[in-house]
């Protein structure tokens, strides 16, 4: 079989395609790229590895510079990834610069996280590409990986990574409570983004009134995939026991004044400087996670 005169004519197809159908382009280049790769490994299997070095330089001068020996790697590893995990990404919504950056990914379990959080969030490549720079998969614990692989039903506190990044532009290591709630909420979007899918903003110092004083939750949010309210706690110091009472007395107040009967039970999320693993291990209400953070 002559494989370069095939991978030669699919990528002067997509060339012609490109210049001529500017809104399906990136989903063919896909398609191409990924038939590409599946010729370049049967290629290399048969000819040996040397031979995409051979194909890329002539395909520079007959096709276009693009198509170098870097690029042409990509397309053979692409292919591979792909179809060893046993997953057609000819289906996906995701764009050729998303699957580069998947490419770096080595763990495949891993892989098809970010590919499901880029679908149902629409990231972009460089929303993506921050995701897995900050190594969010990993900040997951094992039994939610264990979870994601067996495709079991989440709960909405599953997602939320641990430690949770905060990006701020103090260069201060240590922040007060307040300094810390207006860097999250100066990049609301990316904290949104980090704790999963379906988060979305109510407020801040949200103002209840719990007997005849008024109390203040600090981040105030609502989860629409699974409705229900999600109050966020902030505190610089290390987990006590006070705290997780503080918020499961916030989350009652929610449940009982604002939530309907038709949404879910309130969640609370703790966010600490430093975590106490016994403090949430002897808590009674479940629905009360805790989670460190780093400043970025």
């Amino acid at each position: 079989m002559n494989y370069y005169n095939e991978i030669k004519e699919n990528l002067i197809k997509s060339e012609i395609y490109d210049r001529a159908k500017d809104y399906l382009k990136d989903k063919h280049k896909v398609s191409v790229y990924f038939e590409t790769g599946k010729l370049l490994s049967k290629a290399g299997k048969e000819y040996g590895k040397n031979i995409i070095k051979q194909y890329s330089e002539n395909l520079m001068i007959e096709v276009g510079k693009k198509y170098n020996e870097r690029n042409l790697r990509y397309m053979r590893q692409f292919y591979e990834v792909f179809s060893s995990i046993k997953w057609n990404p000819l289906g996906s919504k995701l764009s050729w610069s998303h699957f580069r950056e998947l490419l770096i990914v080595k763990n495949t379990d891993a892989i098809m996280y970010y590919v499901d959080i880029c679908e149902r969030n629409n990231l972009t490549r460089r929303q993506l590409q921050d995701r897995i720079k900050s190594k969010e998969y990993d900040r997951l614990s094992s039994e939610v990986k264990g979870k994601l692989i067996a495709k079991e039903q989440l709960r909405v506190n599953d997602l939320v990574p641990n430690p949770i990044i905060i990006k701020t532009n103090t260069l201060k290591e240590e922040l007060s409570e307040y300094a810390l709630k207006q860097s999250i909420l100066n990049n609301i979007d990316d904290f949104l983004n980090q704790l999963g899918i379906g988060f979305t903003y109510v407020g801040n110092e949200y103002r209840i009134r719990v007997g005849n004083t008024y109390n203040y939750i600090d981040i105030f949010l609502y989860n629409i995939m699974h409705k229900c309210y999600v109050i966020v706690e902030l505190k610089v110091t290390e987990l006590k026991k006070e705290h997780t009472g503080q918020i499961m007395t916030y989350m009652n107040y929610v449940d009982q004044n604002i939530k309907t009967i038709e949404e879910n039970a309130t969640v609370g999320l703790i966010i600490c400087k430093q975590d106490n693993g016994y403090v949430i291990k002897y808590c009674s209400d479940e629905r009360i996670i805790a989670r460190r953070y780093e400043i970025k």
